[in-house]
């Protein structure tokens, strides 16, 4: 049976465009928008920077560390870039065919609803809602009631060892082609 996912966990995130070869999420470069603190995208290895492939799963519902992380939760993702990357969330719109832009920031720069997302899984074993390494996963974001759309991979990030730029879409795999399974709305979890 595959590792239960529990919060406190640092894991990698695969993105599963082109037959899960989307990268990994990332956090790259300082974003120069204000409230924010890093820029958001994929990158070709999870471990591209000191801890800027790794990520801390926390409970946006008061769950303690060491619960396990069940499919429909409200989480955090906390950024390991030298120890305090900051939180994943949505900035500003993003033109067609994406909805907002993903940078991360400290809690106190930005709206909480900007920073939380629910973790959807396709299926779990034995239906038991628990999300495991491997299983295939989306993200949807809270902002505006949950309107701030799905975890997104678009376009060429077009830096150093990276792969795709970060956004979120109204779609929950917006970029699936004829005969894929998956597409860039799609996520898996590894261990870091």
């Amino acid at each position: 049976m595959a590792d239960i996912l529990k919060y406190g966990d640092k894991v990698h995130l695969l993105n599963g465009y082109d037959n899960w070869d989307g990268g990994y999420l990332d956090s790259y470069g300082h974003a120069d928008l204000p409230g924010a603190k890093y820029g958001v995208l994929t990158a070709a290895s999870p471990t591209r920077g000191e801890g800027t492939g790794t990520w801390r799963i926390e409970s946006a519902e008061g769950k303690a560390i060491g619960s396990e992380v069940l499919s429909c939760d409200s989480i955090y993702l906390f950024n390991l870039y030298l120890g305090d990357g900051g939180y994943l969330g949505t900035y500003g719109n993003a033109a067609a065919p994406e909805q907002y832009g993903v940078v991360t920031a400290n809690k106190a720069d930005r709206p909480d609803d900007v920073l939380t997302w629910r973790v959807f899984a396709d299926s779990t074993d034995s239906y038991d809602g628990k999300v495991r390494v491997g299983d295939v996963v989306h993200f949807l974001n809270d902002y505006n009631r949950t309107h701030g759309g799905f975890l997104d991979t678009c376009n060429k990030a077009g830096k150093p060892d990276t792969k795709y730029s970060v956004y979120t879409s109204r779609l929950l795999n917006r970029g699936l082609s004829s005969g894929a399974t998956y597409a860039t709305g799609a996520w898996k979890f590894s261990k870091a």
